[in-house]
């Protein structure tokens, strides 16, 4: 009688035990928490809320992005991947519920209405994961770089401000301590990022917070005395910001963030699977979809926001090579204790907004530069892609520009593009599809814009150069009008002319 093999143990299910859980759970949340604290610190500044509501508003996006987390490492059945990958607010929500805000009448409404778009959004996102895969050929990398691109740029703004102060009714606001102070933290973040070891690099936003403020409370321009008034422990209540409301415009452009947040978990849950070596089929993707849209739904109700896969734990997991989905759990279960002490976000809300400025540079300008690396993939040679990224991020830039662009509209076109993210999505869209996809009537001659030789130069370009010497399709010619091969000896014993009249100068 033969005995069947066990079977082989998956590379995400290694328990490495208490200690090793702790310590790089421990290390999971270090890494995340300064990009998750950002969320709901952004959205209760534009509310206007208190201190202390905004430090409810950042214990409930860690209590919620705890619990997804579990959800996401852990599984139950139809919900859950069951890979290693850390769960929290979403980036991508920012400037839509910024939008969401200021376009209503008061701060709690805003912040009202905002929940009710992302529960219904998410429930959207949840109808729809099993046809997820036909609708992303809708949002290719040249859709998605777009709209994380505009991320980045229309989250300047706030750092700038933050960097000035944050209150513009302020007496100080924009002065040079502020902006010192701001400057001294940018500082910090780039040192530490230059001259530390591996790991201080990887929290060198966190640290440089955290030496910003003690640097801050030094120069007497931190203020903790109300962070020991209200409960030091506590359960976030449910809807303690009040009922949800359900705006149909709003909801609208919460959906376009939901899509693109289901494009980056679905991106994420693929690039761990292929970091730890395991197998990510199209089941296991849904699985993380619906958990990811199941979260998001759930988390308005603890006063969160959407919720979604954090790439930097991915680049974590790459870096350590620790592939256990234990340890990453392990990190939900710190995320949700940290989510229990509401001293702890009355400690964050506390942070000199001046620190946050300096921070917050990096941070933003990190989302746009990942944009803009998702478009340095995308092919602009004989279509119009060019045209349409240009266009898309100008049409997202117009409410960064020009904040009252839209005033004089009717208040659901208002509500929908006063955001950046929503403006350049739905325009990157519709451009994508009237050019991509429906190409009848294209025309056969490119745009100059498209035609137009790229603007770059290298030293071997113009290295072979001398009087008389030119170009001519890609070809190197002597004044004789004969070929001349550019990978020769003259390469190196002539030097271009501008070199050369620098040196006769």
């Amino acid at each position: 009688m033969n005995t069947p093999a066990p079977s082989q143990q998956r590379p995400e299910d290694q328990n490495l035990g208490a200690t090793a859980n702790l310590a790089y759970g421990l290390q999971h949340v270090l890494t995340m928490y300064g990009g998750l604290v950002a969320v709901p610190l952004i959205i209760g500044q534009a509310a206007g809320l208190s201190g202390t509501e905004i430090g409810l508003l950042i214990t409930a996006s860690l209590f919620a992005g705890g619990l997804a987390t579990l959800l996401q490492t852990l599984g139950i059945p139809f919900f859950g991947c069951q890979l290693p990958l850390v769960q929290g607010v979403s980036f991508a929500g920012v400037a839509t519920m910024g939008a969401i805000v200021a376009g209503s009448s008061s701060g709690q409404i805003g912040i009202q209405t905002v929940l009710g778009a992302v529960m219904a959004s998410a429930l959207i996102g949840l109808l729809i994961t099993p046809m997820f895969s036909r609708i992303t050929r809708f949002f290719p990398p040249l859709v998605t770089g777009i709209v994380i691109t505009t991320i980045g740029l229309t989250l300047m703004p706030v750092a700038a401000r933050w960097a000035m102060g944050g209150n513009n009714h302020a007496p100080d606001f924009g002065s040079m301590s502020n902006i010192g102070l701001a400057a001294v933290t940018l500082v910090l973040v780039l040192l530490l990022s230059k001259i530390g070891s591996s790991a201080i690099s990887r929290l060198s936003i966190l640290l440089a917070m955290v030496l910003g403020t003690l640097i801050a409370w030094a120069l007497g321009l931190a203020d903790f005395s109300k962070v020991g008034e209200g409960v030091w422990f506590g359960i976030p209540s449910p809807f303690h910001f009040g009922t949800p409301i359900f705006d149909i415009a709003a909801i609208l452009s919460m959906c376009i963030v939901v899509m693109v947040t289901l494009v980056e978990t679905s991106a994420d849950i693929l690039a761990v699977g292929e970091i730890i070596n395991t197998k990510v089929d199209s089941r296991r993707l849904g699985d993380g979809l619906r958990a990811d849209m199941l979260s998001s739904m759930l988390a308005p109700i603890f006063g969160s926001f959407i919720q979604s896969a954090f790439a930097q734990n991915v680049g974590l997991v790459a870096v350590t090579g620790v592939k256990s989905r234990h340890v990453v759990a392990t990190g939900g279960v710190f995320l949700i204790l940290l989510g229990l002490l509401p001293v702890m976000g009355r400690v964050i809300a506390a942070v000199p907004t001046s620190v946050l400025g300096g921070a917050g540079i990096v941070l933003f300008g990190t989302v746009a530069a990942s944009g803009i690396r998702t478009l340095s993939k995308v092919k602009y040679n004989n279509n119009m892609n060019l045209i349409i990224v240009a266009t898309s991020l100008g049409f997202g830039m117009i409410p960064i520009a020009a904040p009252t662009f839209y005033d004089h509209f009717p208040s659901w076109v208002s509500t929908i593009f006063h955001s950046g993210i929503s403006s350049s999505a739905i325009m990157a869209i519709v451009l994508n599809l009237a050019f991509n996809h429906f190409t009848a009537g294209n025309s056969d001659q490119q745009s100059v814009i498209v035609a137009g030789t790229e603007r770059g130069l290298q030293f071997r370009d113009v290295a072979a150069l001398r009087d008389g010497d030119y170009f001519k399709d890609g070809k190197l010619y002597d004044e004789h009008d004969v070929e001349i091969p550019i990978q020769n000896e003259r390469a190196g014993q002539h030097k271009p002319l501008a070199v050369k009249a620098l040196e006769d100068s």
